[in-house]
């Protein structure tokens, strides 16, 4: 079973699905790996969270990463391990939270806003770096922190990322994204939220090629 490196490797966007509900769990999810995502997270402040990640862990395979969003409390990683969920997601970082998905052999990405936040969470075991919000914390944010975290630090903006605002954080040093409203909405059908992932898909393709030319 690849790792969260591994799949953010193979395509490194990651799908927020806030409000999804689960009997639009495997459309949504199908729409969104056929357009090439490997990674899709779905909120615990969405409705039947849980049932929704194990809908998707069973029907996209162990290809495709699913796991949990707004995780709060470390009772909760217990729970998103046995509905089949590998990946706990957070808006903060809290230690607590970090340790219980790294004992349970869970893949935990923090919310951190800060470089002292950032290090702590590295500290207590983070997979990776969710630079959150990114609204607030620009491409320079990301290219100052790039310089002092270690090397392999695995940075993730996250909040009001578009296809047109990937670039200026990639060169600055962002390995992914997460991706929210811009990609789904608990109103979209599985149709636009193909469009969407593809336009996403599309301008990370650029990206690469950019890198590569």
């Amino acid at each position: 079973m690849p790792p969260f490196r591994n799949h953010l490797a193979a395509f490194p966007l990651v799908a927020i699905l806030r409000g999804l509900r689960p009997e639009n769990a495997q459309a949504v999810g199908g729409a969104l790996v056929e357009a090439g995502f490997r990674i899709i997270e779905v909120p615990l402040n969405s409705p039947e969270p849980f049932r929704s990640i194990e809908i998707m862990a069973k029907k996209l395979g162990p290809e495709v990463l699913v796991g949990a969003g707004t995780v709060l409390e470390p009772d909760d990683v217990l729970r998103i391990r046995d509905a089949g969920g590998r990946l706990v997601v957070m808006p903060h970082s809290d230690a607590a939270v970090i340790e219980r998905a790294v004992a349970l052999g869970l893949a935990c990405t923090p919310g951190v806003a800060t470089p002292t936040e950032a290090f702590a969470a590295l500290k207590a075991g983070a997979t990776a770096l969710k630079i959150f919000p990114a609204e607030i914390l620009p491409p320079a944010a990301v290219k100052a922190w790039r310089a002092v975290l270690p090397k392999d630090t695995l940075l993730l903006p996250v909040g009001g990322i578009t296809p047109e605002s990937m670039a200026a954080y990639a060169a600055a040093g962002a390995d992914g994204f997460g991706l929210g409203s811009a990609l789904f909405t608990p109103s979209a059908t599985p149709a636009t939220v193909r469009e969407n992932a593809r336009r996403f898909a599309v301008a990370w393709e650029l990206i690469s090629a950019k890198r590569a030319a």
